[in-house]
């Protein structure tokens, strides 16, 4: 099926913390306030000629971030399930405008006690979650890297790293600053990803007044190039831009040269190392659930040792000084 090209639009927003809030009460009080903020600006953003079928929220919309809050205390307070109190609102308001609504949440699940997940979620024109990322490629929030062997005995790697098909294409999700990690994104394009959905919340400055304002949104073809850009922290929907999934097709079929790299990429070649590395250690909390951030610590340091040991940086301990980057003595 043809797809023809569609429109994205981001909705750049100012989110209230609730981490912020006194006891749960509260800080579901402001989680509301940011839904019904949102859906404001995504109603702003629906009819006229450039109506969006698909938009995208910036991490921390809804709730805003932990801050440091112990595991246990930050669920209590703001998490709750996918789909769940969060998501319902936007599936609801994705089936009234038919619109497709990719978006972010601190999500607990049953399945897992004691433990929240960084989420990413695409809900589709009928209200359906239909993808649910869980951030792999943290050591600030729990992942499930950190209980490896207990997750992957319940969920598949396609699970974990999920690409769905839609009338859009084939869309998958990355939050935040895992799109860092360049394995993510070559997974999902392994799976046959077409479009990528980054909600991020890029600050422009530090939070004020309780509120978390990012910006920077952006909107990349599949060559680089910037269709649509807003450097500045200000709310705003104007981010918006069509999206031509057959070229996208047409230059994966037909272009030999080097903007097709998946075509020339020489997978071969690069196994051995990837079957050898093993720095951030896997299964860190696989019987006791991450508390806090600070209890990452010791996974952090046994990864720079691996690396060190591997050879990827340069252990020079007895230097009681070193260079500052870019110095020169």
């Amino acid at each position: 099926m043809t797809i023809e090209p569609w429109r994205a639009t981001c909705i750049q927003t100012k989110s209230k913390l609730a981490v912020k809030a006194a006891d749960r009460d509260g800080a579901w009080a402001i989680i509301n306030d940011n839904i019904a903020h949102v859906i404001g600006l995504i109603e702003a953003a629906t009819g006229g000629a450039a109506s969006p079928d698909l938009v995208v929220l910036p991490e921390f919309a809804l709730q805003g971030p932990p801050h440091g809050l112990p595991a246990a205390e930050w669920i209590e307070k703001a998490c709750c399930s996918v789909p769940g109190a969060i998501t319902e609102p936007l599936q609801t308001l994705a089936r009234r405008h038919r619109l497709y609504i990719g978006g972010h949440q601190f999500e607990s699940d049953p399945q897992w006690p004691g433990r929240y997940f960084n989420t990413s979620f695409l809900i589709d024109p009928t209200g359906a979650v239909i993808l649910r990322y869980r951030r792999v490629n943290t050591a600030a929030f729990p992942s499930p890297h950190d209980f490896m062997d207990a997750y992957l005995a319940r969920h598949s790697m396609a699970e974990i790293f999920p690409v769905v098909d839609t009338g859009l294409g084939r869309l998958a999700m990355i939050p935040c600053g895992e799109i860092n990690v360049p394995e993510v994104a070559r997974v999902l394009m392994m799976q046959g990803a077409e479009v990528i959905l980054h909600p991020t919340n890029s600050p422009r400055r530090p939070a004020q007044d309780g509120s978390v304002q990012g910006g920077r949104s952006h909107i990349i073809d599949y060559l680089g190039r910037t269709l649509a850009y807003e450097d500045g922290a200000g709310e705003t929907t104007s981010v918006s831009a069509l999206i031509d999934v057959e070229a996208l097709r047409e230059a994966r079929k037909q272009d030999t040269g080097t903007a097709n790299p998946l075509l020339r990429a020489r997978w071969e070649m690069y196994r051995p190392f990837f079957a050898t590395a093993s720095f951030y250690p896997p299964n860190s909390f696989l019987h006791t659930p991450m508390s806090d951030a600070a209890s990452a610590g010791p996974a952090l340091a046994a990864s720079l040792r691996n690396m060190a040991s591997a050879g990827v940086i340069v252990d020079e301990p007895e230097l009681p000084i070193k260079k500052r980057a870019g110095e020169a003595r």
